[in-house]
């Protein structure tokens, strides 16, 4: 199977890695990729949300598979340009993309599918958005209602600040914001593989979204996540697929829209409860870099299978009896003002048996050396036989990387591996 994945980011460089240990997965291509992922596929300087161009290059290179990685080339309709040049495509189209293109989409497909989630209005002036926020009460939950990748959420007691918030959305061509009364409880993300029909759930991660430990600081694209849930109820995710991902995926096929690729789901338990606090189209970062490792089923084969209608078919997915961990290192000045161009260290003593690295803000510099390039730079994962031991791998592989100014939380899973 010849394989193009669409992307450049630590997702990507992790879907990279389980492709690469796919024996049916024959050759293995990425654009525009990064240097992480250069070294396991051949990169190709296409744009990821030029529908047409990669279009043309999954037919130029022949490939059976294409797996569109972030949610901006999904909404954008590369996969329905793929689709249309007669290649398979892990990913939706672009109009069932809608479901995290939009909250207030997203809201609307709940409510007719029976969904649970956060009472929620759609507002498109500040008034209207002072008049949700008083209504729906503290703590204040104001989303952008359009991509805004992973930083488009603010949670706040302040309510100056989130009408701050709200005027920025509101500010942009056609822009509207969604206000939600505030969920309490653990999150929880699940990924639900689809092919419009059937739905095959992966194993359930949590991430971290603060920057600073204690899920103190501003809120960011996420800081660390890990899986298995040990204090997860044993129900959790047939109860999600039940409720959740099954009833969404039968109202997107009802619409005339069927939803394949991936659906996540992402989760507040709360005590009436499992709610959704959100949609996403694609695989989350960076729960996909704990999830994955513990997918002992050939990952190729499972989405070829989701993007040709056959998921039924497919053989029950098997799961390594492992924990993993990763911790993101972020540049200096994330989220506020990421720093760029600082030279990269240590990766080579970071990597190991049960530690490895995955590149997200990366890029050479003229002479060659690895440099930061974005807010998330690196992705450090560490697996084990419990999340102690996979936390203590992560941790130690940090330690061996210097990156000036860099910075990462210490907290990451560590409630969960005192517990567990």
């Amino acid at each position: 199977m010849k394989v193009l994945l669409i992307g450049n980011g630590a997702r990507e460089h992790a879907l990279t890695r389980a492709l690469a240990a796919d024996p049916e997965v024959t050759e293995l291509h990425a654009a525009p990729g990064n240097p992480g992922i250069a070294a396991l596929a051949h990169c190709h300087a296409v744009q990821a949300t030029d529908p047409e161009a990669v279009g043309a290059l999954a037919t130029s290179l022949g490939v059976d598979l294409v797996v569109v990685g972030p949610e901006a080339p999904l909404v954008a309709g590369v996969g329905d340009a793929v689709r249309a040049a007669g290649i398979a495509c892990f990913g939706p189209t672009g109009a069932a993309a809608q479901l995290e293109g939009s909250k207030a989409f997203a809201k609307d497909v709940m409510a007719a599918a029976g969904v649970p989630t956060a009472e929620a209005r759609v507002c498109t002036s500040i008034d209207e958005v002072a008049s949700a926020l008083t209504e729906l009460g503290a703590p204040h939950v104001v989303k952008d209602d359009g991509l805004a990748a992973g930083k488009g959420v603010v949670v706040t007691d302040d309510m100056a600040a989130a009408l701050g918030h709200a005027a920025q959305c509101l500010a942009k061509p056609g822009g509207r914001v969604v206000v939600e009364e505030f969920l309490a409880g653990p999150e929880i993300s699940l990924f639900c593989v689809t092919d419009g029909s059937t739905v095959v759930p992966l194993a359930p991660a949590q991430d971290f979204k603060r920057a600073l430990d204690g899920d103190a600081g501003p809120n960011t694209g996420g800081m660390g996540a890990y899986s298995p849930l040990p204090w997860a109820p044993a129900s959790l995710v047939d109860d999600v697929v039940r409720g959740v991902a099954q009833p969404t995926v039968d109202e997107m096929a009802r619409r005339g829209t069927p939803f394949a690729g991936l659906l996540y789901c992402g989760l507040v338990l709360t005590k009436r409860g499992v709610k959704v606090i959100e949609f996403n189209a694609r695989f989350g970062d960076p729960e996909t870099q704990v999830v994955l490792p513990r997918l002992a089923t050939p990952l190729g084969g499972l989405l070829l299978a989701a993007a040709n209608g056959t998921l039924a078919a497919h053989p029950p997915l098997i799961w390594r009896e492992t924990a993993a961990v990763t911790v993101v290192l972020a540049a200096a000045g994330y989220p506020a003002d990421p720093k760029a161009g600082d030279v990269i260290t240590g990766i080579g003593a970071a990597e190991g048996e049960n530690s490895w690295v995955v590149a997200a803000g990366v890029a050479r510099n003229a002479d060659g050396a690895l440099v930061s390039a974005g807010g998330r730079v690196l992705s450090v994962v560490g697996t084990g036989p419990t999340l102690a031991a996979a936390r203590d791998a992560a941790y130690a592989a940090v330690a061996r990387i210097d990156l000036p100014g860099g910075h990462h939380r210490t907290d990451i899973a560590a409630e969960a591996a005192a517990h567990a």
